[in-house]
């Protein structure tokens, strides 16, 4: 029998990681399983739905079509490496004033997807929101809570500025 584990080594919300997994293991099993990194979630497992959106050096990729060996050397920032300590990301923030949360399932691949916007356009217009956000599905009421969110990030922005 062919072993075809090897130790993945990446970061992690900042922190080195050196972890033996199988080759063919998906980075969101990596992260629910052996980190216990549960914020992010898993539905769909084809890519569609972005509930298990991730940062992979900055940009939102699918963490269950992320296969461990295409993190090596990488860093992966999850929904727990979005805050800084107690405080809470102006994304974050936004959602939970707005009402963008829901029933929360989708949450954390917006909130993902959204800090990566918001990274690159603090102040982005609802066009761009969209733009962004056409690969997280939220099976709820719909979007306008989360939009709301994008809004209230851009203005808090104009009014500091």
């Amino acid at each position: 029998m062919i072993n075809t584990t090897y130790v993945l080594k990446c970061a992690i919300n900042g922190k080195a990681v050196a972890i033996p997994v199988p080759a063919s293991k998906r980075m969101s099993d990596i992260l629910r399983d052996d980190l216990l990194l549960t914020g992010t979630k898993v539905s769909c497992e084809i890519g569609r739905c972005g509930a298990c959106m991730v940062l992979l050096d900055g940009k939102p990729v699918n963490s269950c079509l992320l296969m461990a060996y295409q993190a090596a050397g990488r860093e992966v920032t999850t929904i727990e490496g979005i805050s800084a300590g107690e405080d809470l990301h102006p994304v974050q923030q936004a959602m939970l004033e707005e009402g963008g949360l829901q029933c929360g399932y989708c949450t954390a691949g917006m909130v993902v997807t959204l800090t990566a916007l918001w990274e690159i356009n603090p102040a982005p217009t609802r066009a761009e929101a969209e733009q962004a956000l056409c690969g997280n599905i939220c099976r709820c009421t719909g979007y306008e809570g989360i939009f709301r969110a994008v809004e209230r990030c851009g203005l808090s922005i104009k009014r500091e500025g």
